[in-house]
């Protein structure tokens, strides 16, 4: 999809402690906005920062383990990733606790929108003796992967950079994690199935509902409910 000049919608995504309102106050300063989502108490907050001729609008989703719907918060994050349609998630991870965080990172690249990762808290990983190959996960999760210290403000020009490119590129390749032949098998034959709904095929991501359908998710199925009528 091309991206015009203008307004550009970017949602920021992260487990709590991971740094993520630092992320966002890097890049936003005090062109920020907060509300609440509607019909719920959960702040909503917002801020802008202009790159080269574009202005970017900042969600800053309420930070969640997952985007299961058990939660309000998760809920509220996963709803937005799904009608609000940004043009890419900024994903922030803790560097120094990785594997945890990846947790998200995998469910967000599933739902089909363009990722950003911002390794936070590079220098206390490096602190702890941790070295991460960010090359080799960039290719892996199909992802610009930008290494941040956001509470020192190391890492903003990069960001910004890789957050443009991400949501100016035309060809992005979808993440896709392989679940191992029996469960691909099964997934693959209900994504087919779903192809058959042109509502549904338009609005989501078919692997993400396929496999939150496997997964017996409720609001996946309202989802299904509501495009099949």
């Amino acid at each position: 999809m091309k991206k015009e000049p203008g307004k550009i919608v970017i949602a920021v995504a992260g487990q709590p402690n991971s740094g993520k309102s630092t992320i966002f106050n890097m890049l936003t300063g005090a062109r920020q906005h907060v509300a609440n989502y509607p019909g719920v108490t959960v702040e909503k907050k917002t801020g802008f920062y202009r790159y080269k001729g574009d202005t970017v609008e900042l969600v800053d989703l309420p930070g969640t383990y997952s985007l299961t719907s058990y939660t309000q918060e998760e809920r509220i994050a996963r709803d937005f990733l799904l009608h609000e349609k940004p043009a890419a998630i900024v994903n922030i991870v803790d560097a120094s606790n990785l594997e945890r965080n990846l947790y998200l990172t995998f469910q967000l690249g599933e739902m089909g929108i363009p990722l950003v990762i911002a390794l936070n808290m590079m220098d206390v990983a490096k602190s702890r003796g941790f070295k991460i190959d960010t090359e080799e996960l960039a290719r892996q999760l199909k992802a610009s992967v930008v290494p941040t210290v956001g509470n020192r403000g190391k890492g903003k020009k990069e960001l910004e950079e890789a957050i443009a490119a991400t949501y100016r590129n035309t060809a992005t390749v979808p993440f896709h994690l392989d679940y191992g032949e029996a469960l691909e098998i099964s997934l693959n034959s209900l994504e087919k199935r779903l192809k058959e709904n042109p509502g549904l095929s338009e609005s989501y991501s078919l692997r993400w509902m396929a496999i939150k359908l496997m997964e017996n998710d409720s609001e996946a199925k309202k989802i299904l409910e509501k495009k099949g009528k």
